[in-house]
């Protein structure tokens, strides 16, 4: 075999390491994530877990947010794949819709530091994130957010042709949807309600959320949007034309 050959060979394996040891310390970042937060998982501990030195990690990643972006596209990819499971082309609009709304749900409430993470980085103005994270990483994450997406979008079409979605930009649509269920993902890890005792007296109290009621009430949320300020206007309009019988009926009856 030539040298040449030889050195393609060394090429390719030094590269094939390099891809195992850069999953095996996303691996050991989902790791602590699941068992502590975002917040509690530091470099130390992820470097640790691993088996090798802090230093090494800043030569496979950017820095932190880079690694932590990496670890949101490994949740983005499961999270995917299960959406995938309960997505049936021919179930109807907003049966389709609610099934993924609760895959999705569920999966925040199962790994709540996906939620954190994902947040995190919504919080972050798009400059700041590319000048935090390099621009293959940001298309690998731009290309699992998408994926998931996409599904919520091609749901979103499939109902305003049937009629039954409100007319809307899908693609903003589907990105308001995630957005909106992840702040009310927040409001369940929190798990905390805040209200007065006595309007305008007294001190603020603060209650324990249900966490089953924050679920409905985000599932809900997500069709409520997509039926839209159409569903609502056209009962107003039901019920002021059925109003208008009534009364009229009446005034029939009053005045033969």
């Amino acid at each position: 075999m030539s040298s040449a050959l030889l050195a393609i060979g060394r090429r390719r394996t030094t590269a094939e390491r390099r891809r195992d040891r850069e999953r095996e310390i996303i691996h050991a970042t989902r790791e602590l994530f699941d068992e502590r937060g975002t917040i509690d998982a530091q470099i130390d501990d992820i470097a640790k877990r691993v088996g090798i030195n802090k230093a090494l990690i800043y030569r496979h990643f950017a820095g932190k947010e880079e690694l932590f972006a990496l670890t949101l596209v490994d949740y983005l990819g499961e999270l995917d794949q299960k959406l995938e499971e309960v997505d049936g082309p021919r179930r109807a609009p907003l049966n389709r819709l609610r099934a993924l709304s609760e895959v999705f749900v569920d999966f925040c409430l199962e790994y709540p530091a996906f939620a954190d993470c994902a947040m995190s980085l919504l919080r972050r103005t798009g400059e700041e994130l590319f000048g935090e994270i390099t621009e293959p990483v940001m298309t690998k994450l731009g290309t699992a957010m998408a994926s998931a997406l996409e599904r919520i979008s091609a749901i979103l079409k499939a109902g305003q042709k049937a009629g039954v979605f409100a007319e809307a930009d899908t693609d903003y649509l589907a990105n308001h949807l995630y957005t909106q269920t992840l702040g009310a993902m927040h409001m369940a890890r929190m798990g905390l309600i805040v209200s007065q005792e006595t309007p305008g007296l007294g001190h603020p109290v603060v209650h324990q959320a249900n966490i089953e009621t924050v679920r409905t009430t985000a599932i809900t949320a997500t069709l409520a949007t997509a039926v839209g300020l159409d569903a609502l206007t056209a009962k107003k309009t039901s019920a002021r034309t059925a109003s208008t019988r009534r009364s009229t009926s009446r005034t029939a009856g009053e005045n033969p």
